[in-house]
């Protein structure tokens, strides 16, 4: 590939990346073209993007940016899988496609989350947490938790008064 060229792909993977915050390094080796249009179909379903690249090309598109960190130590063929509406469900559908049987070749190598560079144990580890949507419903649940007791303290002593009220007056009719 000549200079020109690399160049120019370097500058073409730069612009997709701009304003990518986070993203996953995966290996494709080994699957064909039919499997590889399934991964990407599935992902692209999800709202993800996976390009393969040469990880050389890659490190340099991403050189002073916060990306730069997933290709310090990585070694071999590279595809980059990026987007979706958070990391955490991007994390999820990448390990889901990791453990899959229908995609052998399709492996985790790593990536980067805030700067920091990640391995694939810490990317499977991130995929057991709660994504955007969970953490909402579990803050919603909290910041309401406390309320919901309260009212239920506070309507206890009436219904109850409320239930022995009516009993006696059942008893007085019959």
């Amino acid at each position: 590939m000549s200079k020109y060229l690399k160049k120019l792909v370097i500058t073409d993977l730069s612009k997709k990346l701009d304003g990518v915050n986070d993203l996953l390094v995966v290996d494709v080796v080994g699957m064909n073209a039919e499997k590889t249009h399934l991964v990407r179909k599935q992902l692209r379903e999800k709202g993800l993007s996976l390009m393969v690249v040469r990880r050389t090309l890659a490190a340099k598109a991403c050189e002073g940016t916060s990306l730069a960190p997933a290709f310090d130590s990585m070694e071999g063929s590279t595809a980059l899988v990026w987007g979706g509406e958070d990391f955490v469900d991007l994390a999820k559908e990448v390990v889901k496609l990791n453990e899959d049987d229908t995609f052998p070749g399709f492996t985790a190598k790593g990536g980067v989350m805030d700067g920091e560079s990640l391995n694939p144990d810490s990317v499977k580890a991130i995929s057991k947490w709660p994504n955007r949507a969970e953490q909402l419903s579990l803050l919603v649940g909290q910041i309401l938790g406390p309320g919901r007791t309260l009212a239920a303290q506070i309507k206890g002593p009436g219904a109850k008064l409320a239930s022995q009220v009516k009993q006696v007056g059942e008893k007085q009719e019959g």
